[in-house]
C-alpha cells in the first residue's frame, strides 16, 4: 500500500462527524477512500445513505488531520492498520461499515488463526459477576483462547484482568482513541493489544461507545455475557453479535438480583448455558479443532493465587498450593486448601473492594460513585474516566475535584489517579 492510498484511508478515518453509514454508503460506491476523495462536487449529497451534514464534512476535502495522524501515532507508539493492509483483520472485513483504519499499540496477534472470545457484562457488576468475568475469562487463556474485552469498569475489566492471569492474551477494543495510561490497559498493551478506530486526538463522543460493540463482536467468533441487568448496554453488544452471527454464550445469574436479569432473558433467548470457561472453549473446539485445548482444565486451578502481578504459579503454569501444615495428599487438606485459597482471594480481590468503595462511597452522589469505581477498575487519568463511564468531561472534571476534597481519591508519584487506602 502506497503512502498516498495510505493518506486517503486517514482522512475517512478522521472524518469522527461522518457517520458510520455515510462512510460505509461511500466505499460501496467508490470502492476506496481516495477515489471517494476525489469524486465531483455535489456528488455526496445524491449518495443514499449520506446526510446534508455528512456530505458538507465531506466535500470540505481537507487532508490536515490525515497528514498529521501518522506523526501522533509515531509520537505514541501507535500503528495502524487500513482495510488494505494484509494485517487487517479478515473477520473484521465482514461486518457492516468496518472500520477504514484500525489504530493499534502493543502486539496484534492474527486474529484470523485464533479463537478471540468477548467476554462482556455489566458495567456495575456485583462481586459474583466480577468473579464470574474474571474466573470465565482465565479459564478461557488456558484453553488458548484470546480474550476481547471492552476494558470498562465491571465485568469487562475483570474479564481482562482474567486473561492477564492466566498469562494469556488479551485485546481491549476502546471506544476512544488509544491511551495506554493506567494500570490494566497498560498490562493488556504488554501481553496483548489495544484497538480502536479512532486517531490520536480525536474529541470524545458518546456514539463511539456503542460504535466500538461492532468491533468487538467483529474480531470475535463468541461472546460470553457474565452478568447483566435485563435492560442494559450488554444487549446492545448482544443484538449486535446476533446480527453478526456470533454465538452467545450467558452464565446463569441470581433470580432475585437485578444485574442477573439479563443474563437470564438471554439463555431464554436461545443463549447456551455456560458457567466455566472449559464450556465455552470445547463448544468453540468442535468447529475449530486444534487451536483450543479444553483438556487443560485438568492441569490448571480455576483460582489463580497470588495475584497475576506476583510471578505465581499460575502465570508460570505451574500448579504449586502451599500445604499450610495440612498433608497435601489428604482430600480434607485439599479442599481445606481450596477454602482457605478461595478466601483469601475474595478477600484480597474484588469483594473485598467492592464492599470498602461501598462504605466509603455511600454518601456520594451517583456520577462520583461512577468516577470513583471506574478509578478502580484501573482508570488513572479524567481521559480515562471518561472513556469508561461515557461521562461528559465537565461532569468527570467536577466529580473529580470533589473527590479528591472528600479524600477519596488522590494522585501517586506517577500522577495516575488513585483511590485513597486510609
Amino acid at each position: 500500500m502506497s503512502d498516498s492510498s495510505a493518506l486517503y484511508w486517514l482522512w475517512l478515518s478522521s472524518l469522527a462527524e461522518v457517520n458510520l453509514n455515510a462512510k460505509a454508503a461511500l466505499l460501496e460506491v467508490f470502492g476506496d477512500p481516495e477515489a471517494a476523495f476525489h469524486a465531483p462536487k455535489g456528488f455526496y449529497a445524491g449518495i443514499e445513505g449520506i446526510s446534508a451534514r455528512d456530505a458538507e464534512a465531506l466535500e470540505a476535502r481537507d487532508l490536515t488531520e490525515a497528514r498529521r495522524i501518522p506523526e501522533l501515532c509515531e509520537k505514541e507508539g501507535i500503528a495502524f492498520l487500513t482495510m488494505e493492509d494484509p494485517c487487517y483483520p479478515q473477520r473484521l472485513k465482514e461486518i457492516y461499515a468496518p472500520p477504514a483504519v484500525l489504530y493499534v499499540k502493543g502486539r496484534l496477534p492474527d486474529l484470523d488463526r485464533e479463537v478471540p472470545v468477548a467476554v462482556i457484562g455489566t458495567r456495575h457488576a456485583s462481586p459474583y459477576g466480577i468473579k464470574m468475568a474474571r474466573n470465565i475469562a482465565y479459564e478461557l487463556s488456558r484453553c488458548g483462547a484470546v480474550v476481547v474485552s471492552g476494558l470498562t469498569q465491571g465485568c469487562d475489566a475483570a474479564a481482562a484482568e482474567g486473561a492477564l492471569a492466566a498469562g494469556g492474551l488479551c485485546i481491549g477494543v476502546l471506544g476512544t482513541p488509544i491511551s495506554a495510561r493506567g494500570s490494566l490497559p497498560s498490562r493488556v498493551c504488554r501481553q496483548g493489544a489495544l484497538i480502536s478506530e479512532y486517531a490520536p486526538g480525536t474529541a470524545q463522543r458518546k456514539t463511539f461507545f456503542r460504535a466500538r460493540n461492532r468491533i468487538a463482536a467483529g474480531i470475535s467468533v463468541g461472546v460470553v455475557v457474565a452478568e447483566a441487568p435485563e435492560k442494559s448496554g450488554t444487549r446492545l453488544f448482544v443484538a449486535e453479535a446476533l446480527e453478526q452471527g456470533k454465538e452467545i454464550f450467558a452464565v446463569p445469574g441470581n433470580a432475585d438480583s437485578e444485574t442477573g436479569l439479563g443474563t437470564i432473558r438471554f439463555l431464554r433467548e436461545g443463549a447456551r448455558l455456560v458457567t466455566h470457561g472449559w464450556d465455552v472453549a470445547e463448544d468453540l473446539d468442535a468447529s475449530r479443532p486444534g487451536v483450543l485445548d479444553p483438556s487443560c482444565r485438568a492441569t490448571f486451578p480455576r483460582f489463580p493465587d497470588p495475584e497475576p502481578e506476583a510471578g505465581s504459579a499460575a502465570l508460570s503454569g505451574k500448579n504449586t498450593p502451599k500445604t499450610d501444615g495440612r498433608n497435601p495428599d489428604s482430600r480434607a487438606g485439599k479442599e481445606s486448601l481450596s477454602r482457605k485459597t478461595e478466601k483469601k482471594r475474595l478477600d484480597k480481590e474484588t469483594p473485598h473492594c467492592y464492599i470498602d468503595i461501598s462504605e466509603k462511597l455511600s454518601a456520594l452522589n451517583e456520577t462520583q460513585q461512577q468516577v470513583a469505581l471506574a478509578v478502580l477498575a484501573g482508570a488513572g487519568s479524567a481521559e480515562e474516566i471518561i472513556g469508561s463511564t461515557g461521562l461528559e468531561a465537565k461532569a468527570v472534571l467536577t466529580a473529580l475535584t470533589m473527590l479528591e476534597i472528600r479524600r477519596v481519591t488522590a494522585r501517586d508519584a506517577a500522577g495516575n489517579i488513585i483511590i485513597r487506602k486510609e
